[in-house]
C-alpha cells in the first residue's frame, strides 16, 4: 500500500523560515556577561550559534572542519552567517558555506552609526556587469 500523505522534505525546508547562523558565541557568554548583544539579527531568522566561545583553530583544524562542515550541512542560500570570533574560524566558516551554495551566501553586517544589522548577498561568481578596478584602466 502507498502511503498517500508522505512528506517531501525538500518542501518543508523551502517554507522553513531563514536561520541566521551565529559562527561563535559572544566572548563573555559562559559567564552570562556577552560583550554586545546580538539579538538584532533575530529580525533576519532563528539564532543557530556553531561554536562556544573558546574554540579555536591553532594545530589540528580538521575536528573543528568536521565540526563546522556538520552544522553547516542545512544551510540554504536564504540563511544569514553572523561572523563573530575568531578570524580564522569565519574564513573557514565562509568557504563551507560558498561551497555548499556555489558562492551564494547571505552575511549581516553591524553597522555603527544606524546600530543596526544590515544584510549583504554575496556571490562570489557573479558575472557580467560588475567590473573590477583593473578591467577599467
Amino acid at each position: 500500500m502507498k502511503d498517500k500523505e508522505s512528506i517531501d522534505l525538500t518542501e518543508v525546508r523551502k517554507n522553513k523560515p531563514p536561520t541566521v547562523y551565529v559562527v561563535q558565541e559572544i566572548a563573555g557568554t559562559r559567564e552570562g556577561r556577552p560583550k554586545f548583544n546580538i539579538m538584532g539579527a533575530a529580525q533576519y531568522g532563528n539564532l543557530k550559534f556553531l561554536l562556544d566561545e573558546r574554540s579555536q583553530i591553532i594545530f589540528s583544524p580538521g575536528p573543528l572542519i568536521f565540526k563546522l562542515r556538520s552544522a553547516l550541512k542545512h544551510f540554504r542560500s536564504s540563511d544569514y552567517l553572523l561572523l563573530t570570533g575568531d578570524p580564522a574560524i569565519i574564513g573557514v566558516t565562509c568557504s563551507i558555506v560558498s561551497e555548499y551554495t556555489n558562492g551564494k551566501f547571505n552575511l549581516l553586517k553591524w553597522d555603527k552609526q544606524e546600530k543596526r544589522y544590515y544584510p549583504i548577498e554575496i556571490s562570489l561568481y557573479e558575472t557580467g556587469a560588475m567590473k573590477d578596478e583593473h578591467d577599467r584602466l
